[in-house]
């Protein structure tokens, strides 16, 4: 059993019940997050991102939780990144989920597009989880309103 808590990992936060988010834990870290009892650890960094961990895959499933690396470059975020992001909470919708990438920027992004589309979260609401991270450059900004574009046009 871990000593390590989740809130020590950089950035954590709880977005729900069943989903949190933080920046890159470390080993032992993960240990906490098994013990939190999450199913599924999805990675949105890069494997050259700061801190890292190069055998991050076999680290977590050893510890019996499934894992899904999604490699999302910071300069360049795209939509379809976000669309295969889209369909991995999807199929893990009932489980409990751990999503990470460096410092918690990427992912606070993808998790507002995602409460905001999928699950239907006020804008406000989820805008609110996503500020306390930070609050998105233009690069970022251009990808939240291409996906808020074809999403609400499509709707």
């Amino acid at each position: 059993m871990s000593q390590v808590r989740l809130d020590e990992i950089s950035n954590f936060l709880t977005v729900s019940d069943a989903i949190a988010t933080a920046g890159q834990p470390t080993e032992e870290q993960f240990e906490a997050i098994r013990d939190a009892e999450y199913d599924v650890v999805i990675n949105l960094a890069l494997p050259t991102s700061t801190n890292a961990l190069p055998n991050e895959r076999e680290t977590v499933e050893q510890l019996g939780i499934e894992y899904i690396h999604i490699p999302v470059q910071w300069e360049h975020p795209t939509l379809e990144t976000v669309e295969e992001f889209f369909a991995v909470m999807d199929r893990y919708a009932t489980q409990k989920i751990f999503v990470h990438c460096a410092a918690n920027m990427r992912v606070s992004v993808f998790m507002y597009l995602y409460r905001t589309i999928r699950q239907n979260v006020e804008p406000a609401t989820a805008q609110k989880t996503l500020h306390q991270i930070w609050t998105p450059n233009e690069t970022w900004q251009q990808l939240i309103d291409k996906v808020v574009q074809k999403y609400l046009q499509s709707s």
